[in-house]
């Protein structure tokens, strides 16, 4: 089993407690693992005695790096009518979704590495909770595709061009940064997951989904937080005013230009720009434009269009290269369809947003 389940007794009613459970891996979301999350979502959602969720993760390096990329991959090699690649995403927008707007508090505890599929998951839930050593970042372009799971909302909610700036360059936003930015609500030590547990547990929770949310928000609240001394220093405390002058809105060429011509900074600003130096050009107009984009949408239409938008990329050449370049056989030089940004025509970026389907075949149309 690549997930665990339990259901744990509360003075009233239950907790129900889901682990990712594949550390080997970084606990890397597969199809498997995203079938056996929305059946067990879907049950607690119609089980009356089930109050509240919880979601953590076995494995001392992370929460989880994302998606099984490996398996995509091998779809992609499988199946070019990219049918299956497509499911697979569906698969996992719909556990997002269901999360976003699940009935019940969702509390999710993220460690370690947490980027892509972790980020969709950590971002959809009601709280929040990151512990000192949290890594959170949206490194998609450097493999061809886009800040997906729901980034074309919860990016775009952060302040100023933070959102734009992750994903353009798969910044690495530590625990300090996280709650700076509003990417988390509370860092704490993951030694104090037993704890979280055994006060949840010790709750009557009632039913009301109101009166329970304020409890459990209540109760969060008298958790002891992460000693100052466990935090990071904050990165992005240090390049805030760069991003916004550097990111501010202009052609995308020209911004990327001048964050590519800025003074060579700390490492973590170094890694930054080497992210944006390595991405794939369309991945960073498809991430421009799903933000412009998902400004004026519904949670479900910004879903929908990230599928649309992953079945397109799917049928390119771009996400199997990055996927090859990077992580099968790791020689990290890509032959992206276009060089640069100056290349790209602007049909064919735009191309991605319309969905190879009718309408009434929508694999999402149902949320």
């Amino acid at each position: 089993m690549s997930i665990q389940t339990r259901e744990l007794p509360c003075r009233s009613g239950k907790l129900g407690l889901l682990t990712l459970d594949s550390p080997a891996t970084l606990n890397a979301l597969s199809s498997d693992m995203f079938l056996q999350m929305q059946a067990q979502l879907d049950d607690w959602a119609d089980d009356e005695s089930l109050r509240l969720v919880m979601i953590n993760a076995k494995g001392d390096r992370g929460f989880s790096a994302g998606g099984d990329i490996r398996e995509v991959y091998q779809a992609l090699k499988e199946a070019p009518d990219t049918m299956t690649v497509t499911r697979v995403f569906a698969q996992e927008y719909r556990v997002d979704y269901t999360l976003h707007t699940f009935p019940k508090p969702v509390v999710t505890l993220a460690h370690g590495i947490t980027m892509g599929g972790g980020m969709g998951l950590l971002q959809a839930s009601r709280y929040r909770l990151v512990t000192p050593d949290a890594m959170l970042a949206m490194p998609e372009a450097t493999i061809g595709l886009f800040p997906d799971v729901g980034a074309s909302w919860f990016l775009n909610r952060l302040p100023g061009s933070i959102g734009l700036f992750m994903g353009l360059t798969g910044a690495r936003m530590n625990a300090t940064d996280a709650i700076r930015i509003g990417l988390a609500d509370l860092v704490v030590e993951r030694s104090q997951q037993d704890e979280l547990i055994n006060r949840i547990t010790d709750q009557y929770w009632t039913g009301d989904i109101a009166a329970d949310d304020n409890r459990l928000f209540r109760l969060l609240n008298q958790l002891e937080e992460a000693p100052a001394e466990s935090l990071p220093d904050s990165e992005l405390a240090l390049y805030e005013q760069d991003i916004a002058r550097l990111c501010r809105r202009d052609d995308l060429s020209r911004v990327a230009e001048r964050l590519l011509s800025s003074p060579p900074g700390n490492e973590w600003w170094r890694a930054c720009i080497d992210g944006l130096r390595n991405a794939c050009p369309v991945s960073l107009y498809l991430l421009e434009r799903q933000l412009a984009h998902g400004l004026q949408m519904s949670l479900k239409d910004i879903f929908r269009m990230e599928l649309a938008m992953v079945a397109n990329c799917a049928a390119g050449p771009d996400l199997a290269e990055g996927i090859r370049a990077r992580l099968i056989d790791r020689d990290n030089q890509p032959a992206w369809r276009y060089r640069s940004l100056t290349e790209v025509p602007e049909d064919y970026v735009e191309n991605h947003f319309t969905p190879p389907w009718p309408e009434t075949e929508d694999p999402l149309a149902d949320l």
